[in-house]
């Protein structure tokens, strides 16, 4: 990796203070995505400013809302997580909401997504009322310059839109006049709060796990296992839980540096912390003839990436319908009514493993927020998107986390293989031979502004294509099958296949999903079509 590939972190660090966005500039403004708002403190899209009137917006939001308990704030490994983290419990410390936060040193400071969520969980059921809730400083998987924070309501998983868009408002309005309107202390004095708690997220996520998982199956079977945390937030967790349950388990690396310069470059050259992506984990890969099962998760382990010795690292659509085959016939004490849950852009092998176990599958819009309710109250018993993220309810039935939880996803592949000898990988394989084989690719097209809100606001009325792949087109959809809400674009099917093309919220282009169980050269035609019938719909609206 050659050094202008290495982030300056001292001098995003100081942007993140010193540069002031400009309300009226779009690309400046606070916006929500489909898990939080993320941007770079270069660019004025993740400043002081922005985390200081999201977190003043969050705080009003609980107050309108009754929630008076405590928030449980988290953070990862980025370089701006830090800094966002102080701000925000100063903000929150400003307005008396009392926080708990991690007071571990090292590597044990940073919190994974999952056990913010599954802290909420806990007290709110303790409590016998949604009273927590939590603030999670993440970007995710993006590159080392961004900084993001999320919001997860007393559900315990990603806020809805109508929570979101509240925030997002309420943050706009403030973030000319924060300096004046955003109620704060200093950082000393909000450590130092009597209502600033000291709070051990990683021993009860830990001894909890063998709620959700069968940690035991995995301790008999002293199958090897590999672990590479990718510099993340799960960094220190491994090595606790391999010690809880007696695991064969090697963390192939413990080191922790904001530039994530021991990261190889994505494929298109960005350094970015997607476990799911082969250059990015090309480390563990090449070590996968040394484990039985390995496995990887992004900075906030909210994301999995499975590695076997035979298919290297996993399709994580392959890996999901194994996932939740495996779950729905190993998991006897599960509602018998609860269904699997999976995003709109997911492969249709998902469905297919779901119908084959008796199940129902729920389809939704992309972004796990759809899940979470269901999560927590047992009519989801899985729920699962294209992009590597999924969790699911413990043995009992009971919830575990309404978040994606990238770590219970690759201790459920450990399970997978001690509990039946056949990987993952091997299982995928099975349901390829018994369900069909997909071709599934994701490409990017350009679009305008203009187009991408069009895009937005379709109705089926306006797709006048009736054939697709030379079959005729059966379904046209731009409301999600499970719950009628918008898909924020456009699903089009046939016997042949299907796409999906979304606008997206952060660049100039749109993104077509297609697939096919037919062949790969099928699935280039979809794409193909995809593409004009787009175009097409879009100068007709």
């Amino acid at each position: 990796m050659g050094p202008s590939q290495i982030i300056d972190v001292p001098a995003i660090l100081a942007d993140f203070c010193d540069i002031a966005p400009d309300p009226g500039n779009p690309a400046q403004r606070v916006s929500f995505g489909t898990s939080g708002h993320r941007g770079r403190s270069s660019d004025g899209s993740f400043n002081e400013a922005h985390i200081a009137a999201i977190c003043q917006a969050i705080c009003e939001r609980r107050s309108q809302l009754g929630i008076n308990g405590p928030l449980f704030l988290g953070m990862d490994t980025h370089a701006l997580s830090r800094n966002a983290h102080n701000v925000a419990l100063e903000v929150l410390a400003g307005n008396r909401v009392t926080v708990c936060l991690s007071r571990a040193e090292g590597a044990a400071a940073y919190t994974p997504t999952p056990a913010v969520s599954r802290a909420i969980i806990s007290e709110n059921s303790r409590a016998g009322k949604p009273h927590a809730d939590g603030i999670v400083i993440t970007p995710s998987h993006n590159p080392p310059t961004d900084g993001g924070i999320k919001y997860n309501p007393p559900v315990g998983g990603p806020a809805d839109t109508a929570t979101t868009g509240w925030i997002e408002t309420r943050a706009n309005e403030l973030l000319s006049t924060w300096r004046r309107d955003v109620r704060r202390i200093p950082l000393e004095r909000a450590l130092d709060a009597d209502r600033t708690v000291a709070f051990d997220f990683l021993t009860p996520y830990v001894d909890g796990l063998a709620l959700a998982i069968d940690t035991g199956a995995i301790a008999r079977s002293q199958i090897r296992i590999g672990v590479d945390p990718l510099g993340g937030a799960s960094t220190a967790w491994w090595p606790e839980i391999a010690n809880r349950y007696r695991l064969n388990l090697e963390v192939l690396a413990t080191a922790i540096d904001p530039s994530f310069s021991f990261i190889p470059p994505d494929y298109d050259g960005v350094i970015r912390m997607d476990c799911s992506s082969p250059p990015v984990v090309a480390n563990l890969v090449s070590h996968r003839n040394e484990f039985r099962i390995a496995f990887a998760c992004d900075p906030d382990a909210d994301r999995h990436g499975i590695v076997t010795p035979t298919a290297g690292l996993l399709d994580p659509n392959g890996y999901l319908a194994a996932m939740v085959h495996y779950l729905l016939h190993h998991r006897e004490k599960w509602p018998a009514g609860a269904r699997a849950a999976k995003t709109i852009v997911t492969s249709s092998l998902v469905d297919r493993a779901v119908e084959a176990a008796g199940r129902k599958v729920c389809e939704t819009p992309v972004g796990f927020k759809w899940f979470a309710d269901g999560l927590l109250n047992g009519t989801i018993a899985f729920g699962g998107e294209e992009s590597a993220g999924a969790s699911f309810l413990c043995l009992d039935g009971a919830p575990w986390t309404t978040d994606k939880d990238g770590i219970v996803a690759c201790m459920l592949a450990a399970e997978i293989t001690a509990v039946t000898g056949h990987d993952p990988g091997e299982w995928i394989e099975r349901l390829h031979g018994e369900l069909g084989r997909p071709w599934y690719r994701r490409v990017n097209a350009p679009a305008t502004l203009k187009q991408q809100e069009a895009l937005r606001n379709l109705t089926p009325e306006a797709v006048s294509a009736d054939t697709l792949a030379g079959e005729p087109v059966l379904q046209r959809l731009t409301t999600a099958p499970c719950n009628d809400a918008p898909i924020g674009g456009l699903k089009v099917s046939g016997s042949a296949g299907w796409f999906v093309a979304r606008p997206s919220g952060t660049e100039p282009i749109y993104k077509i999903y297609a697939e096919s169980f037919r062949d790969e050269a099928t699935v280039d035609a979809i794409l193909h079509e995809a593409q004009q019938i787009v175009t097409d719909t879009l100068s007709n609206t």
